[in-house]
């Protein structure tokens, strides 16, 4: 269907997407199962524009790319990002103060760091990527990152009842949800080879890991966590090929 798609678009991107009606719980679940293919199209979006900058020097390429990437989401997962580092530092392993930390829209100290921190890297990565003509994976961490959040919705008790991802979680298709989830890992690396095989292993290995932290620290997952896990996805993907092709890179002449 039409509208759950667009409904997904709207939600990850600040692409031009009007809907007539409001949407409907149902849709808005099911929209879920659209988020793999909404990063594919966000990931084909940046190679070409990184395709298009190849004349210009790496560096000024990279920043440019960067601004795209945040400018063409919104930085709606940067802001999970923050809230969440404010509410791991600031909650000391209390649960409800956690919750209540990553509740409060503004950022303290910990979120401004790890949105610095993470963009930075971010663009180291991307200089890299851009020296090596590595355009692929521009299309594999938006991807990635994206299978990764109907995955945590099917896997991990969401804890914030009435909170942004609630009714996501409620009436996600599951079965259906698993099946794409599923494909989608797959896929890559029958598509991108060996780079990909690196990707799914970097997506999967940061999902393990911050998926227990959510439920060390919280007992599951909110919209902020969720935002958080899509942002170090992305990162990890990035880096890990990057730094691929940087070993199997020709020495310089």
């Amino acid at each position: 269907m039409i509208r759950p798609l667009l409904i997904a678009v709207q939600f990850l991107t600040r692409l031009p997407v009007r809907l007539h009606n409001p949407p409907e719980q149902w849709e808005t679940g099911r929209s879920t199962l659209y988020y793999p293919l909404v990063g594919l199209f966000l990931g084909l979006l940046l190679a070409a524009l990184a395709w298009l900058l190849a004349a210009l020097p790496p560096l000024l390429a990279s920043a440019l790319l960067l601004v795209a990437w945040v400018m063409l989401t919104g930085g709606l997962h940067l802001d999970g990002l923050a809230d969440s580092a404010d509410a791991w530092a600031g909650g000391h392993g209390d649960r409800d103060r956690t919750l209540a930390i990553m509740k409060d829209p503004r950022s303290g100290p910990m979120g401004v760091t790890a949105v610095v921190l993470v963009l930075l890297v971010k663009f180291a990565a991307l200089v890299t990527l851009c020296e090596a003509g590595g355009y692929l994976a521009l299309v594999l961490a938006p991807l990635l990152a994206r299978t990764a959040l109907p995955l945590l919705f099917l896997t991990t008790p969401y804890v914030r009842p009435g909170g942004l991802g609630a009714s996501l979680a409620a009436q996600l298709p599951r079965r259906m949800s698993a099946g794409i989830v599923a494909v989608s890992y797959a896929a890559v690396p029958l598509a991108a080879g060996m780079n990909g095989w690196w990707a799914v292993t970097a997506a999967i290995a940061t999902f393990v890991y911050l998926r227990a932290a959510m439920r060390r620290h919280i007992g599951g997952t909110t919209g902020d966590t969720a935002g958080a896990l899509v942002e170090l996805t992305e990162v990890a993907v990035l880096v890990c090929v990057a730094a691929v092709l940087s070993v199997h890179a020709p020495p310089a002449a």
